[in-house]
């Protein structure tokens, strides 16, 4: 039995903005820097989860665990919207902020050798 959620305020909006979103990221151009901005994102949130872990050394083993656990969600989600052709942009945020949290991470770890 599959359980439909329900169509709440909170909800809608989201998909409605989503939506318009998905109008405005129509132009290359804008999706480009969409995929870019979200790139830098990914690489300051992998570059600041890997200073953290290095100034508390006790941290490294919840550190990995918490990039490890948030890669594997993304790529859960990617294997979600691969299928739906309307959900493209969404597919390309997951694929940009993965790519760059794992740039993130691999700088982070040449510096920390």
């Amino acid at each position: 039995m599959v359980l439909k959620p329900q169509q709440t305020k909170f909800q809608l909006k989201v998909v409605e903005n989503i939506e318009s979103l998905t109008q405005w990221a129509i132009n290359p151009w804008r999706r480009y820097s969409l995929a870019f901005l979200i790139f830098l994102i990914g690489y300051f949130i992998g570059s600041s989860l890997g200073m953290i872990s290095a100034v508390y050394n006790t941290m490294d083993p919840i550190a990995a665990l918490f990039s490890l656990i948030i890669i594997e969600i993304l790529i859960s989600l990617r294997r979600s919207f691969v299928y739906r052709q309307t959900k493209k942009l969404l597919l390309l945020i997951i694929d940009f902020l993965r790519i760059g949290l794992i740039y993130g991470f691999f700088t982070e770890g040449l510096k920390l050798l």
